[in-house]
C-alpha cells in the first residue's frame, strides 16, 4: 500500500525547487476532489467542500472541472488491467495480432503519437495503451476523449489537476499514477507554503 509519506516522499524527492504556496481555492479545489472520488463518494463533505471552494474564490466552471477531472479517474482500471487482459487472453488461447491496422494506426498517431506523457505512462505499465487498443478501437477513443475534458477549458491550472489526481489516487497501487505528472514536471514546484488539503 502506499503512504501518505511515500507519495510526499516522491513529490518532494521531484521537486527541484520551491515553488510558490498553495492558495485556499487550490486548497479547496483539491479537498473536493477527494471528498467527490470514488473511494469517497462523501454527499455532505462534498457539499462542504463546494462551500468552502466558492468561499476561497472558486467558480462553478473550476468546481466543475475538477469533478470531471475526479470521475475521469476511474480509467484507471484501464490502465492497470488492459495488458493483463491481453495476456491473459493469449494464455487461455486466444490469438491477437500484434500488426496494428490502418484504422488502428491512425488512432495511435493522433492520440499517443510520441507525447512525453503517454510515453511516460507507457514505460510505467508498459503494454497498456496497445492493449486497450488491440481490446477495442471505441474504448480507446473514448479513453482519450473523456480523459481530455476537463483538460479543454482551463478553468484550473494544470498543477492543481495533477495534485488532486494524486490525492485521489493515494490508495493502493497509487504510486504508478503518482510518478508520471511527477516525472513529466508537472508538478514540478507544486511544493510550497502550504502543502496540504484541508
Amino acid at each position: 500500500m502506499v503512504t501518505l509519506d511515500k507519495l510526499q516522499e516522491l513529490a518532494v524527492a521531484a521537486t527541484t525547487e520551491r515553488g510558490e504556496g498553495l492558495s485556499e481555492s487550490d486548497l479547496a479545489l483539491i479537498s473536493l476532489g477527494v471528498c467527490a472520488s470514488v473511494t469517497s463518494l462523501d454527499r455532505a463533505a462534498i457539499e462542504v467542500a463546494v462551500g468552502r471552494a466558492f468561499e476561497a474564490g472558486a467558480t462553478p466552471a473550476q468546481v466543475q472541472e475538477i469533478l470531471s477531472l475526479v470521475s475521469g479517474l476511474g480509467v484507471h482500471t484501464l490502465m492497470a488491467a488492459s495488458a493483463p487482459v491481453v495476456a491473459c487472453a493469449r494464455a487461455a488461447g486466444f490469438e491477437f495480432d500484434e500488426t496494428l491496422s490502418d484504422e488502428q494506426v491512425q488512432l495511435w498517431e493522433k492520440y499517443v503519437g510520441d507525447d512525453p506523457f503517454w510515453v511516460g505512462f507507457e514505460r510505467e505499465l508498459p503494454g497498456f495503451l496497445k492493449s486497450m487498443l488491440l481490446l477495442s478501437t471505441d474504448q480507446f477513443k473514448a479513453f482519450f476523449n473523456y480523459c481530455a475534458v476537463p483538460w479543454k477549458s482551463g478553468q484550473v491550472r494544470a498543477k492543481i489537476k495533477e495534485l488532486t489526481a494524486m490525492a485521489c489516487d493515494a490508495t493502493p497501487g497509487a504510486s504508478v499514477f503518482a510518478r508520471v505528472p511527477l516525472a513529466s514536471g508537472e508538478c514540478r514546484r507544486a511544493r510550497g507554503g502550504t502543502s496540504r488539503a484541508r
